[in-house]
């Protein structure tokens, strides 16, 4: 399937969907506790369809209405064999596998052709030392975990994926002898680890703090039951504030604030630099652009999902725009860098690819094109919004949206975009 884009003006009220890594974590946390959680206002898309399937699966009664979850939380493991499907979310079978080291009996994890091709095997390396049995294809899905592990000490590589560290700090509290955590290398998306530690302590948990993003200590500690509202994802409203800089400024967002933390705020900072006026209040955000953005360099390290928002941005910048640190974009659901580089290059974007970034100058003359975003929700709606500044484009893979942010295309088009599936 894909998409006929025409050039477009938008103007009117978007709500911002909820935040997808939050409300993950906050249904696994919940899997996790004896008792019942409330979690409200959930993303509702396919990546948190499967890990309620998942915890489903592990024992969790989950009841849904309308926005919220209610969630029975497991106290003890039964043993049992378990095949859970992961879908095309990472962080499902990250942390899934995790929670599968705690139960005796194997647990079969698995998902589509772009998960199947994502690294495990830094987890479980960290998992068998444990004490777990862990088997995979070459390091990647579809994997075998076998538990249940006892904790105490364990190294874990932090410069491919912060999932890795999460998966272990969420099942740390449940081990009998808790956990030293060691991180190797440079942790990657810092940010998704302290949302890790922050909605932990919501349940209850403390999370011992010895070097920050290098050594943690979790004593064992039981989860307690909760509510949780999960608050609005800065990932999916970094796409429509970007839409908003390309497309006319006249697109007020609804957004739910939270004490919980996001890296991905750091767009409101980067667009003010490239000359944005924000203005951020309680419950809303809005933008007004200059006629051409400024240009900069800007480092991505902690926050990847910035990259597809920000390199649409070079279509109206006078100056390049220079991505970088970022090496750990090319192993999401697709190698992002890459098809950025490629894909907007059709549009006359000049583009310099490095390993670890993108450098990107706006066209001398746009042109429309048909643009691939391999199935990747991130690249379909960056390349839609995209698509809608220069005009006369087709995107690929409408469905792709599913994932994060389902109502993408009826919320733009209710706006005034011009997305026309099913061609």
């Amino acid at each position: 399937m894909s998409c006929k884009i025409e050039k477009a003006k938008l103007y009117g009220k978007i709500v911002c969907p909820p935040n997808k890594s939050y409300t993950h974590r906050a249904i696994m946390l919940a899997t996790l506790t004896k008792g019942k959680s409330i979690i409200k206002n959930v993303l509702h898309a396919s990546d948190i369809d499967a890990t309620i399937e998942a915890c489903k699966r592990f024992g969790a009664q989950i009841k849904e209405t309308e926005d919220n979850l209610i969630i029975d939380g497991i106290d003890e493991f039964k043993k049992q064999n378990i095949i859970i499907d992961a879908k095309n979310s990472g962080t499902t079978i990250r942390i899934a596998s995790a929670i599968a080291s705690l139960i005796e009996g194997k647990t079969v994890l698995s998902g589509d052709e772009s998960l199947r091709k994502r690294p495990m095997q830094p987890l479980l390396d960290a998992l068998e030392s444990l004490g777990a049995k862990c088997s995979s294809t070459n390091g990647k899905p579809p994997i075998t975990v076998s538990g249940a592990v006892k904790g105490n000490q364990v190294n874990i590589t932090g410069n491919i994926s912060s999932q890795f560290v999460t998966a272990l700090l969420i099942i740390a509290p449940r081990m009998e002898k808790g956990l030293i955590l060691n991180i190797k290398d440079d942790l990657v998306s810092k940010p998704y680890l302290d949302a890790t530690i922050n909605i932990m302590e919501k349940f209850s948990i403390k999370v011992n703090t010895i070097i920050p993003y290098k050594k943690y200590q979790i004593p064992p500690q039981k989860y307690k039951p909760t509510d949780v509202t999960i608050p609005t994802d800065f990932s999916s409203l970094a796409l429509l504030l970007s839409a908003s800089v390309l497309l006319g400024d006249r697109v007020t967002c609804e957004i739910i604030s939270s004490d919980l933390p996001q890296g991905d705020k750091k767009i409101i900072d980067i667009l003010e630099d490239l000359g944005v006026v924000v203005t951020l209040n309680q419950n809303t955000i809005t933008v007004k652009s200059p006629k051409l953005l400024e240009g900069g360099k800007f480092d991505l390290m902690d926050t990847p999902d910035l990259l597809p928002p920000l390199a649409i941005l070079a279509l109206k910048s006078s100056k390049p725009i220079e991505l970088f640190n970022v090496k750990h974009a090319r192993y999401k659901e697709t190698d992002r860098i890459a098809i950025l580089g490629r894909e907007l290059q059709k549009l006359g974007v000049k583009v310099k690819e490095n390993e670890d970034g993108l450098i990107l100058e706006s066209p001398d003359h746009p042109k429309g094109a048909e643009l691939n975003s391999e199935n990747d929700h991130r690249l379909f709606m960056a390349f839609c919004i995209a698509g809608m500044y220069v005009g006369d484009c087709i995107v690929t893979n409408p469905e792709s949206v599913s994932i994060s942010y389902p109502n993408f295309i009826s919320d733009m088009n209710k706006v005034g975009g011009k997305i026309i599936p099913n061609l």
